[in-house]
C-alpha cells in the first residue's frame, strides 16, 4: 500500500457521544484508498472512549495519554512519527462533508500554493437561527484591534457573506496543514492546553512568511462547545489567559497593553457588579495572575518567534483584523479561536 497522504488528527476527552458521528465522516472521505490515516488521541477519558474505539474502531490508530493535554498537547502527541504530507484536524464534536478533505488537500497541492501552510475549512453550526437558517461558525480566524481572536464570519448567515479565501488564521475545529510548515514553524504549543493555540500557530506561520487560505468548498459541521462549555470557569480561565500571552507574544506593543487592560476591566467589572458566578470571576483573575507570572517566558518566547522573521508584526496584525467585523466583534456572543 501507499503510505497515507493525510494523517486526521482527532482529540477527545470523555466525548464518546460525539466520536461515531466524527469517525464515520473521516472514513466516508473520498479519498483514495490508504490515503488517510486517522488517529484518535484520548486524553484520559473515564467515559469508556477507549473500549467504544477498540471495539468499534479497529483500523484506528489510537493514542493513549495518561492525562488530560488538553486541545494543543494532544494534537502534538498525535502527530509522532509522522510522515503523511498534510494533516488534517477535526474536533470529536465536529462532521465532515465527504468532499473536504480532498477538496482542501487539491487547494494545497495546486502549484501556485506552495507557500500556503494551512487550509481552513467552511465551519458551520449544527444548530439553526430562529427562522430555521444555518449560520456560520468560522470562515477562519481574525483578529480585533482589542486585543483578542476569533471566528471570522461567527453567527453569519450562511450564504449572506463572502469571505476572502486569504485570512489570517486556520481554525483548529476543521483544517488541513502542511507538515513541512510544521518542521519549518513547530506544532502546537502544548502549555496553551486549551484555545488559541490555533491562533499561536498561524501567528508563527505568518512570521515564517506562510500563508492561509479558507475553502469555501470544505465543509464542516459542528456542535459548538458540546465538547467544552463556554460558561465555565475553566473555558473561562484558559480563553483569557492564553489571549494575553499570545497576543504578548506577538502583536504590536500597543495591542498587547490593550488586551491586558481590556482584560483587568473586565474582571474589575464582574467582580463589582456579580453578574457573573463566582467561580468564573476567579477565573479572570488567576488568568491575569498567571499571565504575569509567565511575562518573562512569553517575552522570550517574542523575540524568538520573530527573529530574523519575513515579515513584520504590524504587517501581520493588519491583515488579522482586515476581515473582523466593526466595531469589535467580541460583543457577538464573544467566539473564540479553536471552535471549540
Amino acid at each position: 500500500m501507499r503510505p497515507p497522504v493525510v494523517r486526521a488528527v482527532v482529540v477527545n476527552w470523555n466525548g464518546a457521544h460525539l466520536l461515531d458521528e466524527c469517525l464515520k465522516s473521516l472514513q466516508d472521505q473520498d479519498l483514495a484508498p490508504g490515503a488517510l490515516e486517522i488517529v484518535v488521541v484520548d486524553n484520559a477519558s473515564s467515559d469508556g472512549s477507549v473500549a467504544l474505539l477498540d471495539e468499534r474502531y479497529p483500523d484506528v490508530r489510537v493514542v493513549r495519554n495518561a492525562q488530560n493535554l488538553g486541545f494543543a498537547g494532544g494534537v502534538d502527541a498525535g502527530l509522532d512519527d509522522l510522515t503523511a504530507p498534510y494533516v488534517a484536524l477535526l474536533n470529536n464534536d465536529a462532521t465532515l462533508a465527504p468532499d473536504a478533505l480532498r477538496v482542501m488537500v487539491e487547494v494545497l497541492d495546486a502549484p501556485e500554493n506552495k507557500d500556503v501552510a494551512a487550509v481552513t475549512a467552511h465551519i458551520v453550526l449544527t444548530e439553526h437561527d430562529a427562522l430555521g437558517r444555518t449560520l456560520i461558525n468560522s470562515t477562519g480566524n481574525v483578529l480585533s484591534r482589542a486585543g483578542s481572536a476569533g471566528d471570522r464570519d461567527w453567527l453569519s448567515v450562511d450564504g449572506a457573506v463572502e469571505p476572502t479565501p486569504e485570512v489570517f488564521g486556520f481554525c483548529g475545529g476543521a483544517a488541513v496543514l502542511r507538515t513541512s510548515a510544521l518542521a519549518d514553524t513547530g506544532t502546537f504549543d502544548a502549555r496553551l492546553f486549551l484555545y488559541y493555540e490555533d491562533t499561536d500557530l498561524s501567528w508563527r506561520f505568518r512570521a515564517r512568511g506562510w500563508r492561509v487560505l479558507y475553502e469555501r468548498r470544505a465543509v464542516a459541521r459542528h456542535q459548538h462547545s458540546a465538547s467544552s462549555d463556554s460558561t465555565s470557569p475553566l473555558f473561562r480561565y484558559y480563553n483569557t489567559r492564553n489571549s494575553l500571552v499570545v497576543f504578548a507574544r506577538h502583536a504590536p506593543w500597543g495591542v498587547v497593553v490593550t488586551s491586558f487592560v481590556r482584560q483587568l476591566a473586565g474582571a474589575t467589572r464582574h467582580t463589582l457588579l456579580r453578574r457573573e458566578a463566582p467561580g468564573v470571576v476567579k477565573a479572570r483573575w488567576r488568568a491575569l495572575r498567571d499571565f504575569l507570572g509567565f511575562l518573562p517566558k512569553v517575552l522570550a518566547d517574542r523575540r524568538k518567534a520573530w527573529h530574523g522573521s519575513r515579515v513584520s508584526r504590524r504587517s501581520v496584525f493588519a491583515l488579522g483584523v482586515a476581515d473582523a467585523p466593526h466595531p469589535e466583534y467580541l460583543g457577538r456572543s464573544e467566539p473564540t479561536t479553536g471552535a471549540r
